[in-house]
């Protein structure tokens, strides 16, 4: 992990081009932190602190107390539990523009998951009681923390409702497919290129199967035509079918 103050852009050994000066940022996204103010962003980077992490590294811990909030920045990080009976499920992957520990670091309780990063990141930390004291002096800030808490809301019922209450393992890995593609193949209803950052053991982690299961389903669609897969890079051939499969019809 590299960690630095303020600044503007600097190189890392992560192939990441860390930019610290929010205002001047040309990566801001539709997060609430991005479209604050400028005045009120101001004051954030002013408490912030600007870090680069290496695939792998765990930001925050399940049951560790909360040290303060993490925007994410560049990169993408996995978010996961533990069951009592040692299986691991995997809540979501937090893409940039998203804040993480949030929850936690507001009602000073200990973090309900564990954040690991899936590839180099770079994110900005902020400890606890400089976050509070910032909301505290920013209400318009308050307000996009409880946006941000309510879309978390919105988007967890959402996942529970995809993956929760569908009757097979296939049902649950193509709505998964689907929603991860939903942004792209609304224009481009075949052929859509999908990152998969995951392995099939994270994926089958995602959707509550083994990984052997993941592997035979996608092996599957592939012979069916319905996917189309090189290296890290998978393509949506048939979404329709996926449809069919997910029962979403």
């Amino acid at each position: 992990m590299l960690w630095w103050g303020k600044g503007d852009t600097l190189s890392t050994p992560y192939v990441l081009n860390v930019v610290e000066n929010c205002l001047a940022c040309r990566l801001r996204r539709g997060g609430f932190f991005c479209n604050l103010p400028l005045d009120i962003l101001q004051a954030f980077q002013n408490i912030m602190f600007t870090a680069a992490y290496p695939k792998g590294a765990v930001l925050f811990a399940e049951e560790q107390s909360p040290r303060g909030i993490f925007m994410l920045c560049q990169g993408r990080v996995k978010l996961s539990c533990c069951a009592c009976n040692g299986k691991t499920l995997i809540f979501k992957v937090a893409e940039p523009g998203e804040v993480l520990g949030l929850s936690a670091t507001i009602n000073g309780v200990p973090h309900e998951l564990t954040a690991e990063t899936l590839e180099p990141c770079q994110l900005n930390f902020a400890k606890r009681d400089d976050f509070l004291r910032f909301l505290n002096e920013h209400r318009e800030a308050c307000f996009g923390v409880a946006q941000h808490l309510s879309d978390d809301y919105i988007e967890a019922h959402r996942e529970f409702r995809a993956l929760g209450l569908s009757r097979s393992a296939g049902e649950r890995l193509a709505n998964l497919l689907l929603r991860w593609g939903s942004g792209k193949t609304k224009a481009a209803p075949a052929g859509v290129p999908i990152t998969l950052s995951l392995t099939h053991e994270e994926i089958s982690q995602m959707i509550g199967t083994s990984r052997e299961t993941v592997t035979r389903l996608l092996a599957d669609m592939k012979r069916r035509r319905i996917v189309q897969a090189k290296g890290a890079t998978m393509q949506i051939q048939d979404k329709e079918a996926l449809r069919i499969i997910a029962n979403t019809q």
